[in-house]
């Protein structure tokens, strides 16, 4: 990653940082605006995520990482944490392709395998001598 990349990512965390130290202590009111407040807070954090994923992540894969998220956005949620923690202590040295993304898709994957392994596991438990009475009934049709 270029060095104005990181710098504008700084910036933006350091902005961040400031309107949370600035919002916090000048709560007004009732819980309407509080509610108001939390809200803004949240798009703009959401705002921050979206414009430093987009300084690391190619093209193709911030499409890759818009459909994990159709599917599971807590996986989603998880790479893109690990990605702007990467970005942040300056371990990308480069925009982020999409052959590097699988690669944290799957470490991302194998920690929570062993964090917590009954996680994505399905079992069925299928009824043994269960007959439905009701098809009989049908057979006189």
């Amino acid at each position: 990653m270029a060095d104005a990349d990181l710098e504008e990512i700084r910036k933006a965390r350091l902005q961040q940082l400031q309107q949370e130290k600035g919002g916090g202590g000048g709560s007004s009111g009732g819980e309407g605006g509080n509610s108001g407040q939390e809200e803004q807070q949240k798009q703009r954090e959401a705002e921050a995520r979206a414009n430093i994923l987009s300084q690391i992540l190619e093209t193709e894969a911030a499409d890759r990482l818009n459909r994990i998220r159709l599917v599971k956005e807590t996986r989603a949620t998880d790479v893109e944490n690990r990605l702007i923690s990467l970005a942040r202590t300056g371990q990308l040295r480069q925009k982020v392709n999409e052959d590097q993304l699988k690669e944290i898709l799957n470490a991302v994957s194998e920690q929570q395998k062993t964090s917590d392994p009954g996680m994505g596991k399905i079992v069925v438990n299928r009824r043994k001598g269960w007959d439905d009475e009701d098809d009989d009934l049908l057979d006189g049709l």
